[in-house]
């Protein structure tokens, strides 16, 4: 298994699939990082050379914010919306959707189970 960004990368996936299992890197920033790099898009993580591994760690590190850095900034933008008080933050603390959902008959992940609520099930 390839190792990049503190992420194991499954060897029988392709490199651009592979790299969406690290946090922040999703399809459009794989094929980024495969043209920087040059690497053949149709190769298997299991085929790469230890070169091709350093360097898509060596680009990652110097140009996208992935992983724990991306993760602690998420957090205290979402921590500072809390405190300003913000009705965005609002939302947060009472833990309803955030991006103007309506939750009278969904919102389910947000809310929890639905006889937590005081919605009886039959």
């Amino acid at each position: 298994m390839a190792r990049v960004a503190g992420v194991d990368i499954p060897n029988n996936k392709k490199v651009e699939i592979g790299l969406t299992y690290i946090y922040g890197v999703g399809r459009r920033t794989a094929r980024k990082l495969i043209e920087e790099t040059g690497i053949d898009s149709n190769k298997r993580v299991a085929e790469l050379t230890e070169q091709e591994i350093s360097s898509i760690r060596k680009l990652l590190e110097e140009n996208y914010k992935v992983e724990g850095d991306l993760r602690k900034e998420i957090g205290l933008a979402i921590k500072r919306l809390m405190e300003i008080n913000c009705y965005r933050g609002w939302r947060h603390k009472m833990g309803l959707p955030v991006r103007g959902q309506k939750t009278r008959s969904n919102a389910r992940t947000r809310r929890g189970l639905a006889g937590k609520r005081g919605i009886k099930r039959k």
